[in-house]
């Protein structure tokens, strides 16, 4: 059976096509350009058995989902809407989680194990936690790397909007080299010392699971994440689809 997993960001639309269960083909495509987003869809779009959408963009997910129906001819189940993540959710107010969390939670409950805390360096930086017990217990959001390099523009007078790259050392040799390190090791040692927060919180022996769009770039700079896995989001729409079959 086909399968196309649609991850909708704030900045990126990913996707994914699983052949029985295995991911055989990945793309992005901006979220916002909404011409782009139509060319990408059918541009990569074959056959395909089934669709699940993922999506924080209420607005984005209405389009999309009428552009995949008409492309495909299938209508696409919408997860929080059509389908329920499968995690117990102890959130004061259930529906204030954004449905990228529980999938994200879940998926690595099944995949890597529990308790679990996932760290997500999307447009947000977000980080989930996971009891011994496969409870989705919440966690913590923050502004992303992107973000508070705008931030840093924006409301400074002097310092310039530095392009996200990987910075060159510890200790900035330059204005632009200062804001890189500061962002990015900054995030890192944050990552780091929540991670081991959280563990005296839900177990010393938690697994710490990065991913996200920018995990690739932060996640070398972390020393407590134990594993990277950029299409964690995918991969649990995969598995949610899996139990409806």
């Amino acid at each position: 059976m086909n399968l196309l997993a649609v991850d909708i960001g704030n900045t990126n639309i990913n996707c994914g096509l699983f052949i029985n269960g295995r991911l055989a083909k990945r793309f992005s495509i901006p979220t916002k350009d909404k011409t782009a987003c139509q060319i990408g869809l059918k541009r990569h779009l074959i056959v395909v058995d089934d669709i699940i959408i993922c999506s924080v963009v209420p607005l984005a997910c209405r389009a999309i989902e009428e552009t995949l129906k008409k492309i495909s001819g299938i209508k696409p189940k919408v997860l929080g809407r059509d389908v329920k993540v499968p995690i117990k959710n102890l959130y004061s107010v259930p529906k204030q989680v954004g449905q990228d969390r529980l999938v994200n939670a879940y998926a690595a409950v099944k995949l890597y194990g529990s308790p679990v805390v996932v760290a997500d360096f999307g447009t947000a930086v977000t980080f989930d936690v996971v009891s011994r017990n496969r409870e989705y217990l919440g966690g913590l959001i923050l502004p992303g790397l992107n973000i508070s390099l705008d931030v840093l523009s924006e409301r400074t007078a002097l310092l310039p909007r530095a392009k996200l790259a990987r910075p060159n050392g510890l200790i900035g040799k330059d204005t632009r080299g200062s804001i890189l390190s500061g962002v990015v090791y900054g995030f890192a040692a944050l990552t780091d010392d929540l991670i081991e927060r959280l563990r005296s919180q839900i177990g010393k022996n938690a697994k710490a699971i990065g991913t996200g769009g920018n995990i690739s770039l932060i996640g070398p700079y972390c020393k407590k994440l134990q594993a990277i896995d950029q299409d964690l989001t995918l991969k649990g729409i995969s598995l949610i689809h899996q139990n409806l079959v």
